[in-house]
């Protein structure tokens, strides 16, 4: 599906490329980068939580239902949306730590990490970002809150970015309420708190404000990674007790009205896209860095307990609308993954297929015009306990510890990967079991 230049003038979102529509006006695009925001925390899932506007957004849009994180954790989940690549390949197999655990000023060691893989301290400034690709299409790169990949010269400005806020040196707060972080709060925030400010609100209000006074007339990318729902929780107050008043207990009640805050911080950028009347020539796209740190139920894992390449903390919320192209309220159950969307980017921002052999992302533009993406392999790696990697390839999914164990599900029949099938004489086990162990050799750096 493609459409037309008289169609692009009235919805201003030609999807054809250039020298089929000179006059074409490129879409704005609006990435909003949740953190550890579990599968099943969303109101159409989980009648636990009141997400109305994230409710709405999926009726308007596509969903990704099987969208994965090559490697579910803070930094590696944001070098490879960043990148393109599976973070492995970048030597980031872990969250960036505190120094105590720095080897030197590059890698540092994971105390439990039955290998002791070194990992990087930094997203090397040599990579290729999607801000810097947008940047050659003559977009303006705005970026607001969690960066996690290195600090001072590693900052989202030395990597493509125009302007930032709310960034810090940090993973996550030591509260949502201000003060936010241990070290004191950073220049970044432009302007004094006071006590009774609420961070997901403080970086929805600088959002709402770019959008507000944005007077150039190149098209812009807003990259906004929240802090939230990361640890601590720490729920807004007014939603903490109607949670609390509904019978959950700890830091469950915390958990559900920080998603709820965040899903008021998504309905007020729509609002603001709407009220600056660019709604319909502007791409949302949300997606979360790993699963929850709570119960992801249905699905197994989750962000802490050895399992997270269980479809619990590998599996993520994922949902695209590019107006004029999506259709309303459809869904995709073929496997992608975070990385994709950086060539996807690219081919929004130009019009143009985007080929690029140093990347392992593959554009998800087919899917979003209702077609198929060649079927493939999707790898997993993380470096922190026994279980370290796996493999997708369409419904089956294997698991590797290093102890020797292997997993094998399906997860398309089997979602809460309860039938481990290993063992059983299947084809795709052997099929597996090689695929993996050649993107090892490739895709893993030995030290």
């Amino acid at each position: 599906m493609s459409l037309s230049c008289k169609e692009n003038k009235e919805k201003v979102t030609s999807v054809v490329s250039s020298d089929q529509c000179v006059n074409k006006q490129k879409p704005n695009i609006v990435l909003l980068f949740i953190d550890d925001w579990g599968w099943s925390d969303i109101g159409y899932r989980n009648d636990t939580f009141h997400t109305p506007n994230l409710n709405q957004f999926k009726k308007e849009s596509l969903e990704f239902k099987r969208g994965y994180i090559p490697t579910p954790t803070c930094s590696p989940s944001r070098a490879s949306l960043l990148t393109g690549k599976e973070s492995v390949r970048l030597e980031m197999s872990r969250h960036i730590p505190e120094e105590e655990h720095f080897i030197n000023e590059e890698y540092n060691i994971w105390p439990k990490d039955p290998v002791q893989r070194p990992s990087r301290n930094y997203l090397p400034l040599e990579e290729v970002t999607y801000a810097e690709k947008l940047k050659e299409l003559g977009y303006y790169n705005m970026f607001i809150g969690k960066w996690h990949l290195g600090e001072g010269k590693h900052y989202p400005e030395f990597q493509g970015f125009d302007k930032t806020f709310g960034t810090t040196d940090n993973g996550h707060p030591k509260s949502y309420y201000y003060p936010f972080f241990q070290s004191g709060d950073p220049k970044a925030f432009q302007k004094d708190y006071k006590e009774g400010d609420y961070l997901t609100d403080v970086l929805t209000d600088g959002a709402v404000d770019f959008i507000e006074n944005y007077d150039n007339k190149q098209p812009f990318m807003l990259s906004f990674w929240y802090y939230s729902v990361h640890g601590p929780s720490v729920g807004r107050k007014d939603l903490l007790k109607k949670y609390q008043d509904a019978g959950l207990k700890g830091k469950y009640a915390h958990h559900a009205a920080m998603v709820e805050a965040m899903d008021e911080s998504i309905g007020r950028i729509r609002k603001a896209l709407k009220a600056k009347a660019i709604e319909d020539n502007t791409v949302v796209i949300v997606i979360s860095d790993q699963g929850g740190a709570y119960s992801n139920a249905p699905l197994n894992g989750g962000k802490k307990g050895g399992n997270t390449l269980g479809e619990g903390g590998a599996r993520v919320p994922f949902i695209i609308s590019y107006p004029g192209l999506t259709k309303p309220n459809t869904e995709s159950n073929i496997p992608v993954q975070s990385i994709d969307l950086f060539p996807t980017i690219i081919e929004i921002a130009s019009g143009d297929n985007y080929k690029n052999k140093d990347i392992q992302g593959v554009s998800l533009m087919p899917i979003l015009k209702e077609d198929k993406i060649e079927q493939r392999n999707i790898f997993f790696f993380r470096s922190y306990e026994d279980q370290y990697a796996a493999v997708i390839y369409d419904d089956w999914k294997l698991v590797k510890y290093h102890s020797g164990k292997f997993q094998l599900f399906n997860v398309a029949e089997d979602i809460s990967e309860q039938n481990d099938l290993i063992g059983q004489g299947l084809d795709i086990e052997t099929k597996l079991k090689n695929d993996i162990l050649i993107w090892e050799k490739e895709a893993v750096p030995s030290f």
